[in-house]
């Protein structure tokens, strides 16, 4: 078991009497005297420090009595690093959480997930995070429903069943507890300036994140690979149809200084945790760029790449079953060609969805659609047909799995098993949709070439024995080795 930074004491009251935003999320500071808790940036007058206790999560701190602020709203914090960064029980746990999965399978379905038994895991996150699964799924609960309270005019009753609570009495009890304050009386309280929705199910919220934040890789890359009717780039923002539990959704995402404005139409409201969640994890939302960067820094030949523009982000997936599909599609082809072949996908084998703004279409098919094409009728080489037809029938029989739960290690292993997989492919996979931030590409023929402008080693080996010194931030390495080019792929569209 880890320990997180809420048991350092002499750090944790440091951060809060700075009011240091960058620890936002990584710990939880509740006031004996007050019983209310915040987050380190929190803009009152500090507390003394004899009065101030520490958790590790804001379903720790509602577990032990203790009520959020209503003016830092700490439960709006960008989740833990932790999760993002490890790969052990706690972080599959929480990212399976993020993802919705208590509220529709129970925590028998969660430790199912993780091949643990329900009692291993609720004892893991319990020592961690003082806080149980069923805990920690009803604070993301009271989260969202908050987020439903205070940006649209549904009727409680609605909320209530949205946000996953199963009565509407447990829902009043809960965001009384929570907050101190009725659903009502929170509504009240809204700011009178929130968005109208222009249409049934739309939403408008913002995501926050850590600065800095270096939107130009980030939103080139997802434009510049976008995938025609289901993703494009419209007035400053990143649009793209989303393959939810309960029904689908289209969500706009647009950089802005200090938040993405996030837009979201969703056929089923219930769908509204896993939706933002995914957006959060498609934009790398959770990283901590400080730390990040400080370590990058400290190699005299990126150091000058990470200070011209810091606080780059991995961009990753909404699905990762189709970025692994997408990676396959994209292999010795340029990214116009790779582009061509997954619209041909999308166009014969997609779900048809109504875009309100058009220019979205379809959903991108899912791993069963896949699995039924009649592999003669792929434009590819047939070695390229082989390896896509075998993934997706990996994928569709569940024996290749890269959900969230995923361990790292392992899933790589099953990958390089496959027929036309390489360490390329498999890497990719491990850094976009995975999420694995130390996932590297030394074989890759932009960052050869940077390495060797740069006065890198430029042969996978010695790369690879180089870049030990960036671990375990290798993925971010690539980002800041890939923008030396003037690929589209590293600026942000016009």
């Amino acid at each position: 078991m880890q320990t997180g930074m809420h048991t350092d004491t002499e750090r944790c009251v440091r951060a809060v009497q700075s009011k240091d935003a960058r620890f936002d999320g990584w710990f939880f500071t509740a006031v004996l005297t007050t019983r209310i808790y915040c987050r380190p940036s929190c803009p009152v007058v500090p507390p003394k420090p004899a009065n101030m206790t520490f958790y590790p999560s804001a379903a720790a701190c509602q577990q032990a009595g203790f009520r959020a602020c209503k003016r830092c709203r700490p439960d709006t914090s960008p989740g833990s690093p932790e999760w993002n960064r490890r790969a052990d029980l706690t972080a599959r746990a929480m990212r399976l959480i993020a993802d919705g999965v208590v509220d529709r399978e129970g925590v028998p379905g969660l430790a199912a997930r993780l091949g643990y038994s329900t009692r291993q895991v609720e004892r893991q996150l319990l020592a961690e995070l003082g806080a149980g699964p069923l805990a920690l799924a009803r604070a993301q609960r009271a989260q969202t429903a908050r987020l439903l309270i205070e940006t649209t005019p549904l009727p409680m009753a609605d909320i209530a069943f949205a946000a996953g609570f199963s009565s509407i009495r447990t829902f009043n009890d809960t965001v009384r507890e929570v907050y101190a304050l009725s659903p009502s009386e929170l509504r009240t309280r809204a700011p009178r300036n929130r968005p109208v929705p222009t249409a049934p199910g739309a939403l408008s919220l913002r995501l926050p994140f850590r600065a800095p934040l270096n939107p130009d890789n980030l939103f080139g890359h997802l434009a510049a690979t976008a995938v025609p009717g289901v993703e494009e780039w419209r007035e400053g923002a990143y649009r793209r149809t989303l393959r939810l539990p309960y029904g689908h959704g289209i969500v706009a995402l647009t950089p802005n200084p200090d938040h993405i404005a996030c837009r979201l139409t969703l056929s089923d409201l219930r769908d509204l945790t896993v939706a933002i969640s995914r957006c959060r994890r498609l934009l790398d939302l959770d990283a901590d760029p400080t730390a990040i960067d400080d370590q990058l820094r400290a190699d005299p030949l990126l150091a000058p790449l990470v200070d011209k523009a810091p606080g780059r982000r991995v961009p990753r997936t909404v699905d990762e079953a189709e970025f692994a599909v997408r990676a396959v599609l994209g292999q010795q082809v340029s990214t116009a060609a790779a582009r061509t072949h997954a619209a041909r996908l999308v166009t014969a084998h997609g779900d048809p969805v109504d875009d309100p703004e058009g220019g979205l279409t379809h959903l991108f098919p899912s791993t069963g659609a896949l699995a039924a094409v009649d592999p003669e009728a792929l434009a590819m080489p047939r070695t390229r047909r082989t390896t896509f037809t075998t993934l997706v029938a990996h994928l569709a029989d569940g024996s290749v799995n890269l959900g969230v739960e995923s361990d790292w290690a392992e899933t790589r292993a099953r990958l390089l098993d496959l027929p036309g997989f390489g360490p390329w492919t498999a890497d990719v996979i491990a850094m976009r949709a995975l999420g694995d931030p130390d996932a590297f590409l030394p074989t890759d023929l932009g960052i050869r070439r940077a390495a060797a402008e740069l006065g890198l080693p430029s042969t996978p080996a010695a790369l690879t024995a180089r870049a030990t010194a960036w671990r375990p931030w290798r993925a971010y390495a690539v980002q800041y080795l890939w923008a030396t080019d003037d690929h589209p792929i590293n600026f942000l569209p016009v």
